[in-house]
């Protein structure tokens, strides 16, 4: 599936910093980014490199003196490729079995505090022997429960907070749905990327559970097909995964994202609570 991909972050620097932008598509052994731009303006040298852990292309660059208008522009052509898996026979992986690069996914993060959520997730999905099943009522859950509400946290909300709050934005769902999988010794690990028919155009934020060795995906908040994205990201939450980071006097001003199909037909796909199906992105 082809998607024409777009992003223009902007900035103004009262004085020097630094920025590290997150929002290169990945470039994996399924998803193809087939041509691609990144530009600056004005012109400012910047290098682009990889972590040697987790899923991300970084771009960084400094800036020494005051600028009023800063544009960083990316814009590509990205084909990805998913899988359909049928978990009905999903079973739990002990965590023994686990390979070592998936266990940090079982730990607490900043945002993500399983631990606190612990109670609350078994006693409402522990009775549940199927993991995928558990996984899909999970974010079924949090979907009926938590309004979705654009200004309605910030960058120091948690997956606690939005338990008590009910309330929150894309990000803030997809905490809570890593924070519970967790909880339920589930690995879970926080997406970010480009996404097909979302309203208003945005990043999305949404999560990928780790069940009969593969990463399947999730979207609690339903409001994008689940094969509809282009991944730019993985981390263990929105803190390792943020779109930018700045660092100096350098003040974020206004942001344009867009995520167009390249293809000539798609059908949108959703989950159904009856059914075992699962999407995988490779």
């Amino acid at each position: 599936m082809k998607f024409s991909v777009f992003s223009r972050l902007g900035y103004t620097a009262h004085a020097a910093g630094t920025l590290v932008l997150n929002i290169h598509a990945l470039n994996t052994w399924k998803q193809s980014v087939i041509n691609e731009e990144f530009w600056l303006e004005p012109y400012i040298n910047y290098n682009q490199f990889e972590l040697p852990q987790g899923e991300k292309r970084l771009v960084r660059f400094d800036v020494n003196e005051y600028i009023p208008n800063i544009s960083a522009t990316y814009q590509a052509t990205v084909d990805n490729c998913y899988e359909v898996n049928d978990f009905s026979y999903a079973t739990e992986t002990h965590v023994s079995a686990l390979d070592s690069s998936v266990l940090p996914y079982l730990n607490p993060s900043r945002y993500c505090e399983s631990d606190k959520l612990y109670r609350m997730a078994h006693n409402m999905f522990g009775h549940i022997s199927n993991p995928f099943q558990q996984v899909l009522t999970l974010t079924g859950w949090i979907n009926k429960n938590v309004q979705y509400l654009s200004g309605s946290t910030n960058s120091q909300t948690s997956a606690f907070n939005t338990v008590t709050e009910q309330a929150g934005v894309c990000r803030d769902f997809a905490h809570l749905g890593i924070a519970l999988c967790r909880a339920l010794t589930i690995p879970a690990r926080y997406f970010t990327g480009y996404a097909y028919q979302l309203y208003p155009a945005d990043f999305h934020a949404c999560f990928e559970a780790f069940l009969n060795g593969k990463w399947v995906l999730f979207d609690a908040t339903g409001l994008v097909p689940l094969n509809g994205f282009v991944k730019i990201a993985t981390g263990f939450d929105a803190a390792d995964s943020a779109v930018a980071n700045i660092f100096g006097d350098v003040m974020f001003n206004s942001m344009e994202v867009s995520c167009e199909l390249a293809d000539t037909c798609f059908e949108p796909f959703f989950y159904k609570q009856d059914e075992f199906l699962g999407i995988t992105y490779l």
